[in-house]
């Protein structure tokens, strides 16, 4: 069976873990739960500077590693290139989990390649890696109130509301469509998430 690799992108560290930037790496965890073989996956650090958990999302299914990288998001791309080759991952079976602002919060799309809208995770990926296409779920976190700087925004936590009415379903719908994208592939994962709800 062929390997995937799933990255959730965010900041290492206690003081970041709740921000939007780092609902990728959320959806990551997220998805550890899922590990069809029985139980929770747990994490192990990786000589790629990433925390790694290799999991089968169906008990039939190919082996799905799960990482977070262990460096800064706007340095995220030496991990994920140490570990398409460690895992000899072509970029085609790389999905990069990201948060998005240019998406209404809690609205979750997928998409191949494109560019990387100013995000420094995408951007690092797709200079260390020598592509852009790979596949990205993308997260919405909507844009920020008033006049507030996005790059405050992002590293600011989700809020009380938030936490409780949009993060529990955009973590589950993100989780979900990570496993569509594996099973049936981008266009039918796509007319899956894209469909009005």
């Amino acid at each position: 069976m062929d390997t995937w690799l799933v990255v959730g992108l965010g900041n290492p560290g206690p003081e970041y873990a709740g921000n939007r930037h780092n609902v990728g790496a959320m959806t990551v965890e997220e998805l550890a739960g899922r590990d069809a073989t029985g139980g929770r996956a747990s994490f192990k650090a990786h000589k790629a500077r990433a925390r790694v958990a290799e999991v089968r999302l169906k008990l039939a299914g190919p082996k799905v590693v799960l990482a977070v990288p262990s460096t800064y998001m706007n340095v995220s791309g030496a991990p994920v290139a140490g570990l398409l080759k460690y895992y000899d991952v072509p970029a085609e079976r790389l999905v990069v989990i990201h948060d998005e602002l240019d998406i209404d919060a809690g609205v979750v799309r997928l998409k191949k390649g494109g560019g990387e809208g100013g995000h420094n995770g995408l951007r690092s990926i797709s200079q260390s890696i020598g592509t852009k296409d790979y596949l990205r779920v993308r997260l919405g976190i909507g844009r920020p109130p008033g006049r507030q700087d996005p790059a405050d925004f992002v590293l600011k936590d989700f809020s009380k509301a938030e936490r409780a009415d949009v993060l529990p379903f955009l973590l589950d719908d993100g989780a979900d469509a990570v496993e569509a994208l594996i099973e049936v592939g981008l266009l039918d994962a796509q007319q899956r998430f894209h469909a009005p709800r």
